[in-house]
């Protein structure tokens, strides 16, 4: 038996997941439920994990399936659908050239070169911290020799902060699971638990700085208990 507010949020992330393929932000949960805090969504949140009616994945910010609907409801969970990225334009030259000795590295799949599928899991800013829309949403092939060793996942960017080092507005990025980074490589960073982004990694004393490559963005330097790393940058693909 779920609570009124468990029953409404279970049902407001279940709509959201069907019609946009990404469950809602805490804030739009929040404001949906019209609670003050959103510590009250945390807690409604893991009552209806414990009660199996949703499922949070690790390592993923903003990351919800909803795994079940209570036995009175006779809509069934389906999966959400999607654009596939194939019909998707992705801007490029409209941002400007950018600087070949910073590129992210990209290449085309060479004859007779098998593809791997790879999970698009949403969106990352390449820009001012927000949070990442995490959800599976489709594959991605991929040139195996741009795959090494462990877990990969793709993120479609969004901003223009990383344009020095060769990644536009609508890319699609190809990221390599690990929780360390060098100093100097592209990560995603997810910031106080909550929102991610893809920055250059610089290590600073006791401080991480993540540095944008656009002189329009501010490098922003933060706590090293506030900055985790959920993977780096091992590749990048860009349709015409």
């Amino acid at each position: 038996m779920l609570t009124r507010k468990q029953h409404e949020l279970l049902m407001f992330i279940h709509e959201r997941i069907r019609e946009t393929g990404v469950p809602p932000s805490f804030d739009e949960m929040k404001d949906a439920l019209d609670l003050k805090s959103k510590s009250g969504i945390h807690r409604l949140i893991t009552a209806l994990e414990e009660r199996g009616f949703l499922r949070r994945m690790e390592k993923r910010a903003r990351a919800l399936e909803v795994t079940r609907l209570p036995e009175n409801m006779a809509e069934t969970v389906r999966p959400a659908t999607t654009r596939s990225q194939s019909q998707r334009i992705l801007p490029s030259a409209r941002h400007g050239r950018p600087d070949p000795r910073h590129s992210a590295p990209r290449r085309a799949m060479g004859d007779g070169e098998t593809a791997v599928n790879v999970p698009l899991v949403g969106r990352i800013a390449a820009g001012t911290p927000i949070e990442a829309l995490q959800n599976r949403i489709s594959d991605v092939p991929v040139p195996s020799g741009m795959i090494g060793k462990g877990e990969h996942y793709a993120l479609e960017v969004t901003g223009d902060s990383m344009i020095n080092a060769g990644i536009l507005d609508g890319d699609t990025v190809i990221i390599q699971e690990c929780g360390t980074a060098t100093t100097g490589e592209i990560v995603v960073a997810l910031v106080d638990d909550n929102e991610a982004t893809l920055k250059r990694l610089r290590r600073r004393g006791d401080s991480i700085a993540l540095e944008a490559a656009n002189p329009a963005y501010e490098t922003r330097l933060y706590g090293a208990d506030r900055v985790k790393v959920q993977g780096k940058l091992v590749g990048l693909i860009r349709r015409y």
